[in-house]
């Protein structure tokens, strides 16, 4: 399985409490997307062709394909692009609180907002990028110990990364679901205000045959603020189809 991280953080610290329970069964790799963790930045104009033929780029180099492709947020968008661009690279996909795209799963007006939104916070020092972008990515129950471990690298961001990442968001990967036909888990949480859970359901009516399951309790990064579950539902959608 492969994971794909949102656009703040990077693979180590959005699924870190994923990869050690899973590797009992399955081979785990999270990579840094271009802009990101140990990933050297993207090129100018990159877009979600571009982060998709390198995520495939990487799986082949790997020699690990065809692989589950799992995505958080920003990752979902990546896996959903990926499977259009390199369809024999998917065995199954997992989307965690992901979009179709900003455009294709928010709309034309609210995609224009989120982008504009993170182009004018991608000019913040460290400190004030965090707290402008952490709030929206917890529930409000979410503990100060969570919140303390997953700032540190949010304060690491990468200004040219994440403007690119924001400007591929932007794009709409709607017109891929209607031709997924590999297993599909769409995993989303009842406290996200970043992808509610009504996008979780629009894109449940679009992809055949896919699950949607629901946590009830965290916000956006559920892989962070509730990774017992999000561990136990990806095993278990993982067993179910391997």
């Amino acid at each position: 399985m492969v994971l794909a991280h949102g656009f703040v953080a990077d693979g180590r610290s959005t699924w870190g409490a994923q990869i050690d329970p899973l590797v009992d069964e399955f081979t785990v790799v999270a990579w840094d997307a271009p802009g990101t963790g140990g990933s050297s930045d993207p090129p100018e104009g990159f877009g979600m062709d571009g982060y998709a033929d390198c995520f495939a780029a990487f799986i082949r180099a790997l020699r690990i394909g065809p692989a589950h492709l799992v995505g958080l947020s920003f990752g979902g968008a990546l896996v959903l692009a990926t499977f259009h661009r390199h369809r024999n690279l998917a065995s199954s996909l997992a989307l965690v609180s992901g979009y179709a795209g900003w455009r294709g799963s928010l709309g034309v007006t609210e995609a224009h907002k989120r982008l504009a939104r993170s182009l004018e916070v991608s000019e913040l020092p460290p400190d004030e990028f965090a707290v402008a972008m952490v709030p929206s990515m917890f529930s409000p129950s979410v503990s100060d110990e969570v919140v303390a471990s997953f700032v540190g690298r949010v304060r690491a961001f990468r200004p040219d990364g994440f403007r690119a990442m924001a400007r591929a968001s932007f794009e709409d990967q709607s017109h891929v679901l209607p031709e997924i036909d590999v297993p599909t888990l769409l995993l989303y949480s009842d406290h996200d205000v970043r992808a509610p859970l009504a996008v979780g359901e629009a894109m449940h009516a679009s992809v055949r045959g896919s699950q949607l399951v629901v946590l009830r309790g965290p916000g956006h990064v559920s892989t962070v603020e509730a990774p017992t579950e999000v561990t136990r539902e990806l095993r278990r959608f993982l067993r179910s189809v391997t």
